[in-house]
Protein backbone atom coordinates (compact mmCIF):
# COMPACT_ATOMS: atom_id res chain seq x y z
CA UNK A 1 0.00 0.00 0.00
CA UNK A 2 1.64 3.27 -1.22
CA UNK A 3 0.83 6.54 0.82
CA UNK A 4 -0.56 9.09 -1.54
CA UNK A 5 0.67 12.64 -0.71
CA UNK A 6 -2.15 15.30 0.27
CA UNK A 7 -2.08 18.11 -1.95
CA UNK A 8 -3.95 21.52 -0.67
CA UNK A 9 -6.04 23.57 -2.68
CA UNK A 10 -5.02 26.96 -2.30
CA UNK A 11 -6.05 30.65 -3.80
CA UNK A 12 -3.46 30.96 -6.60
CA UNK A 13 -4.90 27.56 -7.85
CA UNK A 14 -3.44 23.87 -7.80
CA UNK A 15 -3.08 21.59 -10.45
CA UNK A 16 -3.47 18.23 -9.10
CA UNK A 17 -1.02 15.51 -9.77
CA UNK A 18 -2.32 11.98 -9.92
CA UNK A 19 -1.12 8.61 -8.80
CA UNK A 20 -1.55 4.73 -10.26
CA UNK A 21 -4.03 3.54 -7.96
CA UNK A 22 -1.63 0.50 -6.22
CA UNK A 23 -3.23 -3.08 -6.70
CA UNK A 24 -2.55 -3.62 -3.55
CA UNK A 25 -4.62 -0.27 -2.41
CA UNK A 26 -3.93 2.91 -1.24
CA UNK A 27 -3.54 4.86 2.43
CA UNK A 28 -4.22 8.67 2.66
CA UNK A 29 -5.03 11.32 5.45
CA UNK A 30 -7.90 11.66 6.86
CA UNK A 31 -10.02 15.09 8.21
CA UNK A 32 -12.68 17.04 7.38
CA UNK A 33 -11.48 18.98 4.45
CA UNK A 34 -9.53 15.59 2.78
CA UNK A 35 -11.12 14.22 -0.04
CA UNK A 36 -10.20 11.94 -3.08
CA UNK A 37 -10.45 12.40 -6.60
CA UNK A 38 -10.54 8.86 -8.26
CA UNK A 39 -10.37 9.00 -12.42
CA UNK A 40 -11.36 5.49 -13.91
CA UNK A 41 -9.39 5.41 -17.51
CA UNK A 42 -10.88 1.75 -17.52
CA UNK A 43 -13.92 0.68 -20.42
CA UNK A 44 -15.76 -1.12 -17.50
CA UNK A 45 -16.59 0.45 -13.94
CA UNK A 46 -14.77 -0.24 -10.35
CA UNK A 47 -15.46 -0.25 -7.16
CA UNK A 48 -13.51 2.27 -4.35
CA UNK A 49 -13.48 0.74 -0.55
CA UNK A 50 -12.72 3.36 2.52
CA UNK A 51 -12.16 0.81 5.03
CA UNK A 52 -14.38 1.90 7.99
CA UNK A 53 -13.19 1.54 11.40
CA UNK A 54 -15.61 3.09 13.72
CA UNK A 55 -18.05 1.14 15.31
CA UNK A 56 -21.43 2.08 16.85
CA UNK A 57 -22.85 0.20 20.20
CA UNK A 58 -19.82 -2.48 19.62
CA UNK A 59 -21.15 -3.14 16.32
CA UNK A 60 -18.34 -2.02 13.30
CA UNK A 61 -19.65 0.38 10.81
CA UNK A 62 -19.74 -0.92 7.02
CA UNK A 63 -17.37 0.45 4.86
CA UNK A 64 -18.61 2.89 2.53
CA UNK A 65 -17.91 2.34 -1.04
CA UNK A 66 -18.32 4.64 -4.37
CA UNK A 67 -19.03 3.28 -7.59
CA UNK A 68 -16.54 4.96 -10.70
CA UNK A 69 -17.84 4.53 -14.15
CA UNK A 70 -16.24 3.67 -17.06
CA UNK A 71 -14.10 6.74 -18.24
CA UNK A 72 -15.47 8.35 -15.54
CA UNK A 73 -14.39 9.81 -12.66
CA UNK A 74 -15.72 10.24 -8.87
CA UNK A 75 -14.85 13.12 -5.88
CA UNK A 76 -15.20 11.34 -2.15
CA UNK A 77 -15.58 12.91 1.10
CA UNK A 78 -15.03 14.57 3.15
CA UNK A 79 -13.11 11.75 5.10
CA UNK A 80 -14.15 11.76 8.86
CA UNK A 81 -11.72 10.88 11.30
CA UNK A 82 -14.12 9.34 13.26
CA UNK A 83 -15.36 6.92 10.32
CA UNK A 84 -12.23 6.43 8.25
CA UNK A 85 -8.91 6.84 10.64
CA UNK A 86 -6.94 3.62 11.25
CA UNK A 87 -5.83 3.61 15.03
CA UNK A 88 -1.93 2.15 13.66
CA UNK A 89 -0.89 4.83 11.40
CA UNK A 90 -3.74 7.58 11.96
CA UNK A 91 -4.78 7.12 7.79
CA UNK A 92 -7.73 5.88 5.36
CA UNK A 93 -7.13 2.35 3.72
CA UNK A 94 -8.28 2.21 -0.24
CA UNK A 95 -9.11 -0.32 -1.87
CA UNK A 96 -10.18 -0.59 -5.23
CA UNK A 97 -11.82 -3.61 -7.14
CA UNK A 98 -9.71 -2.84 -10.37
CA UNK A 99 -6.25 -0.86 -10.50
CA UNK A 100 -5.73 -0.64 -14.24
CA UNK A 101 -5.94 2.54 -15.49
CA UNK A 102 -7.09 3.89 -12.31
CA UNK A 103 -5.44 7.14 -10.96
CA UNK A 104 -6.21 8.97 -7.57
CA UNK A 105 -5.20 12.46 -5.76
CA UNK A 106 -5.35 13.25 -1.93
CA UNK A 107 -6.54 16.30 -1.73
CA UNK A 108 -7.42 18.78 1.07
CA UNK A 109 -9.33 22.22 0.92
Amino acid sequence: MATLPTQTVALAGLAPAYTAAAGGGDKCEVGDRNFLHVKNGSGSPITVTLTATAALRGQAVTSPTVSVPASGERMIGPLSADLLQNATDGLCAIGYSSATTVTVASLRI
